[in-house]
């Protein structure tokens, strides 16, 4: 949906209205981080006002805990649709399943900037209620070890810290970018398309 189209949204459904702006809220926030943000921000990516956002969500931190509980029920969502095959092929599955999350901008950063918010009262149990869920999906849905599950999550958290940090760009010219993305991602030129670079707004 284009701003213009927003900028139309009376004859949206509000389901399809706070859908809207929790997509624009991902991307924002992804890029921005949850400090670096403001509802206006956020509203302006949406298409729509900003005292439309705060009366649909109440503070800044109320958004963004909508954002992250979003976030975390994708997750969840897209492993529990790969899970069913050959058992010794999860991992493989579950692993393109959540590199294919970076076709919603600013998914995985959000995953990983609301991680160093364990100290915050609001966000911080909520934070920490996603990561264990997605911890005992992968444990007792999947079936992998501790230590599978260990380094399942630990490539997780390099992938988010590679978009986080924009080292797309440096692909091909740049050593230990290079290597990094390979070593990620089976299809590093494919999952390349759909990393935002350093320039980008978000």
């Amino acid at each position: 949906m284009t701003v213009e189209e927003a900028t139309t949204a009376p004859r949206m459904k509000a389901a399809d209205r706070r859908e809207l702006i929790l997509e624009a809220a991902t991307a924002v926030f992804g890029a921005k981080s949850y400090v670096g943000t403001t509802t206006d921000e956020v509203a302006r990516a949406a298409g729509v006002s900003q005292p439309y956002v705060v009366r649909l969500f109440g503070t800044k931190s109320k958004l963004y805990i909508a954002v992250i509980e979003r976030a975390y029920e994708r997750i969840l969502g897209e492993f529990t649709r790969v899970l069913p095959g050959p058992p010794e092929e999860r991992m493989k599955r579950m692993g393109a399943a959540y590199a294919g999350l970076l076709v919603e901008r600013g998914m995985l950063p959000v995953i990983a900037n609301s991680t160093a918010l364990g100290g915050d009262p609001e966000i911080g149990p909520v934070a920490r209620a996603g990561f264990n869920s997605i911890w005992r999906f992968v444990r007792d849905e999947a079936g992998f070890t501790k230590v599978e599950t260990r380094d399942f999550m630990a490539n997780g958290m390099l992938i988010n810290a590679i978009v986080g940090l924009r080292l797309v760009g440096a692909y091909g010219t740049e050593q230990s970018v290079t290597e990094v993305l390979n070593a990620c991602f089976p299809d590093a030129v494919g999952v390349r398309e759909l990393m935002p670079e350093a320039g980008e707004p978000w």
